[in-house]
């Protein structure tokens, strides 16, 4: 996979997590995907590269960095985004929620 990567710079339009046939890809990825993991939702970008609108899948893990309607770097594996940075500085790392207990500590701290 690294082998084929190559950077990008791509203008994103839309981001969502949408089941692999909404999705919008190429049908060859449908039939390509195991029967069981068809109906599960994948994190997908939809981005404008050069003249092109693409719909690209995406990793986990770099999904939430993405910013919307923003320039950004992108390491581009087939239609797979694996990595991404700011292209005009850096991006915003969004503020990750606290968990249950958690929440309950600062409720308990509070009274």
């Amino acid at each position: 996979m690294d082998a084929m990567a190559q950077t990008m710079t791509m203008l994103i339009i839309d981001k969502g997590r949408l089941k692999l046939k909404d999705a919008g890809l190429p049908q060859i990825v449908v039939d390509n995907t195991p029967k069981y993991l068809r109906r599960s939702k994948v994190p997908v970008v939809k981005a404008k590269v050069g003249p092109k609108v693409m719909t690209l899948m995406c990793d986990a893990d770099v999904y939430p960095l993405i910013p919307v309607k923003k320039e950004v770097k992108a390491t581009v594996s087939g239609i797979y985004i694996t990595a991404v940075r700011g292209l005009r500085g850096p991006l915003d790392i969004p503020q990750k929620k606290p968990g249950f207990f958690a929440r309950l500590r600062q409720k308990a701290k509070k009274q």
